[in-house]
């Protein structure tokens, strides 16, 4: 497993961003480089329960592990979702439960550094590669509209 950094500034307040990144609407366009169509379940609060959800009822299942509202926001992935149906964890551990996801938003004057790091095994390598940085873009343009 390796941990990836992705990085962009924005010209928008983490405010703005943090908006962008957790409300539905715009959730659904910046993760479509990802998997068009895809979802999050969630009551977005602090050691709550997240499913990450794509139209075909595959997904992650996770948990919001650190919440600081317009900073930062961590998800450790626990388990998959098959059929719209959590997987017993114990079957995803055999890959190494716990991958972690994160968020940071760092204010600078009038742009907004956004931070993310994904921990990602070498089968995903190169898709996360590709689909990350799409994705930050997306976040970015939704952001200074």
């Amino acid at each position: 497993m390796e941990t990836l950094e992705f990085k962009i500034r924005i010209k928008a307040t983490p405010e703005k961003i943090w908006s962008v990144l957790w409300d539905d609407e715009t959730y659904r366009k910046w993760t479509a480089p990802f998997c068009e169509g895809s979802y999050a379940v969630s009551d977005w609060n602090e050691g709550d329960k997240i499913h990450f959800m794509a139209p075909n009822g595959e997904g992650m299942n996770s948990i919001i592990e650190k919440k600081v509202p317009n900073e930062y926001m961590a998800f450790k992935h626990i388990g998959e979702i098959k059929d719209f149906k959590e997987l017993p964890v114990d079957k995803y551990a055999e890959n190494g439960s716990g991958y972690m996801e994160t968020y940071r938003l760092i204010p600078d004057d009038e742009f907004t550094d956004l931070v993310s790091q994904v921990d990602v095994i070498e089968k995903y390598m190169d898709y996360f590669k590709e689909a990350f940085p799409k994705s930050l873009e997306a976040i970015k343009e939704l952001s200074e509209e």
